[in-house]
């Protein structure tokens, strides 16, 4: 035995366990809130880049449409709304984002010029109004009672033949 181990009474080591758990309990709380913290915003980030691709896809599908063609075209604005909420034409299935409907997908034409004078015509789809909704807000802590996040306007123009 060394000469330590003989210095040390023995009940020194369960009372070094013990205050390892005191410091472990102190220490759980905060990890937890950041761990929870992290996995809320990351969602909402996930939420929000969906919406940004369905309002791509959405834009590009109605670009290849002609406004001319009043019947076809205005059954092509509908599918457009479908696909840009449940990301297909038919309207069938869930929604790619909870709580995306498609009264918040908006179509509508943009005028614009080249450089030289000439009018492009252009369509935009626009998603307003859209807010995620926190499962838990670890705000809330820190005096923050917000319990949900409001996207701005997200919108994808795109040139139309």
């Amino acid at each position: 035995m060394s000469d330590c181990q003989r210095l040390r009474p023995a009940s020194t080591r369960s009372n070094l366990r013990g205050a390892v758990t005191v410091e472990f309990a102190l220490l759980l709380l905060p990890l937890l809130l950041i761990a929870f913290g992290v996995a809320e915003y990351s969602r909402a980030l996930y939420q929000y880049n969906a919406l940004i691709k369905s309002a791509r896809d959405a834009v590009r599908y109605i670009a290849q449409r002609n406004p001319a063609e009043p019947v076809t075209y205005s059954a092509a604005v509908d599918e457009t709304r479908c696909l840009a909420v449940h990301g297909n034409t038919s309207c069938s299935g869930p929604a790619l984002v909870p709580g995306l409907t498609t009264d918040m997908i908006s179509i509508m034409p943009v005028l614009a010029t080249t450089a030289t004078g000439m009018p492009i015509a252009m369509i935009e789809v626009r998603i307003s109004g859209y807010s995620f909704a926190f499962a838990f807000n670890p705000l809330n802590f820190s005096g923050d009672t917000a319990q949900s996040l409001r996207f701005g306007d997200i919108h994808a123009t795109m040139r139309q033949i």
